[in-house]
């Protein structure tokens, strides 16, 4: 089994970020004079090495055993875009004092070398010429992409940065590595945090625990070339389960046509067997994982194939795919007529999405392909399928992926999405459609666009979205017209609140961006009287230099808006303490409240720092608040690492209204729908209940001293209209979630793996009684999109009758 091999594909797409090769500080956890990282070799498997295996190795220089239980090594591109992910690759037993300890990664398709028997595997496919190794106290994936937030984690034990690593310790990483080379400690162990004095190239050099080297020969595991087929078939490889039998284990001569194959990113091809068996779960297909080198294969080949059956893990809770890996390839014959796809549509698909095992693992589950959708595509995991006529019900991404569904009467919204309207009605006829082919421009598509005609490839899985299709023939894209919404403009006696989620705006930012965010304001929701911003970053965005305020950030929008026809609004927030309210590092993201002092007045009252709780003050005239604007409860562990609310006092038609702007603590961290564990674990969510509780608790306090308080409670809630969350949000009644008013194919504002969500929300108090809700739907369905969540506005009546 193997876990969070590194693929590129995962990223192909993704912009780049730069990140700053500032040195580490000079206490980076203190050298280390035990246990340390002893040697590094990216090389394993490439063109010209001689091992076949990628490698860490560890060593103990202290005179008692070095216990490794819990501990992992870890792994980072060396130069991290914003997607890179920290792979990790756990350890068991113990470093012997004076010993050393090996920790053999992926394998290549050259060399002819193998390690001596590792003392940990892991599955990181690591960079011959750059990367960050490190040695961590715990199995959770670092987060930090800079040297000094790498440094400022406790976790770390120590760490190696090699080639043009951003991530290293001490003035530059170690030098050197390549195909050939590795960079390794002098026999001193010598640790002076600075890793290119610590390190130098050197040819690899692995020793295990049992101080064995690595011996001669071939990898015994090498099965040849076969010219005939050996006895084992690919449906024996897929088995009944979504875990091969055969995992682990070589296999030889395995028979099958090529029918497709990727030479981008992670490189392989398909095969599909001709002489499938009579049983519907075992699969004909499976890929052939080739690494960084290219297929030296086409479709239409008859080929045999031998190597070793793994099982790899895109992550820790996705499902996996089967794979053949180092694999030896016999073309028999080419030109061969291609197995007839399999037919994907609305009769093929079960209604029932995937079966529970109590939140524990489905792997051992027998496979149910008539029962369960995921079952059926585990099922045809490396076969040919073939779609037609499909529903976009996910625009086309930055990475060219569009989601389909091929049932086109299941749970659709007005404008052509599919609704996600409980944790229990998944849609099982959603899939993600990607190409193999590089000579072609993918098809751009909104929601409600159709892909028309046939679309054929194969059936892959991955960690984001899961079951996806690679399309060997692409389908026609058809434009259903689908445009932007404009809501209506407030009436004079109107009070309009808005919500939007500007992800992640700060001054650095291109006008573009500005202009169609100020767009979106002034045009599509009719320049409300008040706007709760999320994600205002600070002046400099992600740069760490002690910046809080957003100034120039908010100076930039709102000349944008008034350019835009909107009125120039003025604004009111709290600043944060400098990397207290997570989001991205060095953004010190907060909310922030726009409003029109032409139609309404910001009641400001003194003293709402970034540690100071607002407070319901009671008057006889009613409610006012202790600050304004205010935080609430900032000292709260609900609020821990995460944006605190901001609660402001306005007056319209002079009474009171005040507003609450929220960003809830991410899903970041929850299993996925598709994954291996059933039902899915919702770890996030803890933390959401515990926020809402706390705006609960103030709400509830605001209308204590004036029940008829009119109370607008808005903003990036991170969950469901059905979720915990809401459930706390609003009990006792203190708070009525609009979404819930509309009809049930208008209730999202969101759009994530071809589902259509809800995560905006704005919820109102007893005291609003008469009021006009609208989610004006201008980015998530669009695949030009300024942000991917939908504003949302409220209209709400002066005098509150009905």
């Amino acid at each position: 089994m193997r876990i969070s091999r590194s693929r590129s594909v995962l990223l192909a797409g993704a912009v780049a970020v730069t990140l700053s090769a500032t040195a580490l500080p000079a206490a980076f956890a203190a050298p280390s004079s035990t246990a340390v990282i002893s040697e590094v070799y990216g090389g394993g498997g490439n063109s010209g090495a001689t091992l076949t295996r990628d490698f860490v190795e560890l060593a103990n220089s202290g005179s008692a055993a070095y216990d490794l239980s819990g501990f992992s090594v870890q792994y980072l591109p060396g130069a991290p875009s914003a997607g890179s992910l920290w792979q990790v690759s756990a350890l068991t037993g113990s470093v012997a004092p004076g010993g050393r300890y090996l920790v053999a990664q992926a394998a290549g398709t050259g060399g002819t070398v193998a390690l001596p028997a590792p003392d940990a595997t892991g599955t990181v496919a690591m960079s011959a010429a750059s990367g960050s190794i490190a040695l961590v106290s715990g199995t959770t994936p670092l987060t930090c992409k800079t040297a000094a937030d790498c440094a400022a984690d406790t976790r770390v034990v120590d760490l190696v940065g090699y080639g043009s690593a951003v991530v290293r310790e001490g003035s530059g990483p170690a030098t050197g590595a390549s195909a050939t080379a590795s960079v390794a400690r002098a026999a001193s162990l010598a640790d002076t945090d600075d890793n290119a004095t610590d390190l130098s190239a050197a040819p690899p050099t692995p020793v295990n625990a049992a101080g064995e080297t690595p011996g001669g020969g071939t990898d015994p595991g090498d099965p040849g070339n076969p010219t005939e087929p050996g006895t084992v078939r690919v449906h024996d490889i897929q088995g009944t389960t979504r875990v091969s039998p055969l995992d682990g284990k070589a296999v030889t001569g395995v028979p099958g046509i090529v029918t497709a194959v990727r030479t981008t990113g992670s490189k392989g091809f398909w095969i599909q067997d001709t002489a499938p068996d009579a049983d519907p779960r075992t699969g004909e297909g499976v890929f052939v994982y080739t690494g960084s080198t290219a297929p030296a294969v086409a479709v239409g080949d008859s080929v045999l194939v031998s190597g070793t059956v793994d099982e790899y893990y895109p992550s820790a809770t996705t499902q996996s795919i089967t794979e053949i890996t180092a694999p030896r390839t016999t073309v028999l014959s080419s030109g061969n007529a291609l197995p007839a796809p399999v037919v994907l549509d609305a009769a093929a698909v079960p209604a029932a999405y995937v079966p529970s095992a109590g939140g524990a693992s489905i792997d051992a589950l027998p496979l149910e392909p008539s029962v369960y959708a995921l079952d059926l595509y585990e099922s045809l995991e490396g076969t040919r399928v073939q779609i037609a006529d499909t529903r976009v019900t996910g625009a086309t991404t930055a990475y060219d992926e569009i989601w389909v569904t091929v049932e086109p009467k299941q749970n659709p919204t007005r404008r052509g999405g599919t609704l996600y309207s409980s944790y229990t009605d998944q849609n099982t006829g959603r899939i993600k459609v990607m190409s193999l082919d590089t000579t072609r421009p993918f098809p751009v598509g909104n929601v409600g666009d159709v892909l028309s005609g046939t679309t054929t490839g194969v059936i892959d899985y991955a960690s984001f979205g899961g079951y996806n299709l690679q399309a060997t023939e692409l389908g026609t894209l058809k434009d259903n017209g689908l445009r932007r919404e404009v809501t209506r403009r407030q009436k004079g006696g109107e009070l309009a609140v808005a919500t939007y989620n500007v992800e992640n705006l700060d001054a650095l930012d291109e006008q573009a961006k500005f202009d169609t965010l100020a767009e979106g304001v002034a045009v599509n929701l009719s320049s409300p009287d008040i706007v709760s911003l999320e994600e205002i970053q600070d002046d400099n965005g992600a740069v760490s230099d002690g910046t809080v305020g957003s100034e120039a950030t908010l100076k930039r929008f709102t000349d944008a808006i008034v350019a835009a026809g909107g009125p120039r609004y003025a604004w009111r927030y709290v600043a944060p303490q400098d990397g207290q309210d997570g989001g991205e590092p060095g953004g010190n993201i907060r909310n922030v409240f726009l409003f029109n002092p032409h139609r309404v007045s910001f009641v400001d009252r003194a003293g709402g720092d970034a540690a100071t709780a607002v407070a319901a003050v009671p008057t006889r005239k009613g409610v006012t608040l202790s600050v304004s604007p205010g935080r609430i409860a900032p000292a709260s562990a609900a609020w821990d690492d995460s944006r605190k609310p901001l609660v402001g006092e306005f007056r319209f038609h002079g009474k009171p209204v005040f507003v609450i702007g929220n960003h809830f603590a991410s899903k970041g961290g929850d299993q996925p729908l598709h994954g291996r564990y059933q039902e899915p674990s919702r770890s996030s969510e803890t933390k959401r209940v515990q926020q809402a509780a706390e705006v609960n608790t103030f709400v509830k306090s605001l209308l204590a001293a004036d029940k008829s308080a009119r109370v607008v409670t808005l903003g990036d809630l991170n969950d469901f209209a059905f979720s915990p969350t809401m459930s706390a949000l609003t009990a006792g009644k203190a708070l009525k979630p609009l979404i819930t008013t509309l009809p049930a194919n208008e209730q999202y504002s969101y759009v994530y793996e071809g589902n259509s969500q809800t995560l905006d929300h704005i919820l109102t108090s007893p005291g609003i009684r008469r009021f006009d809700y609208d989610v004006v739907h201008i980015n998530a369905e669009f695949a030009d999109q300024a942000s991917d969540h939908d504003p949302q506005i409220v209209r709400i009546k002066a005098d509150g009758r009905r």
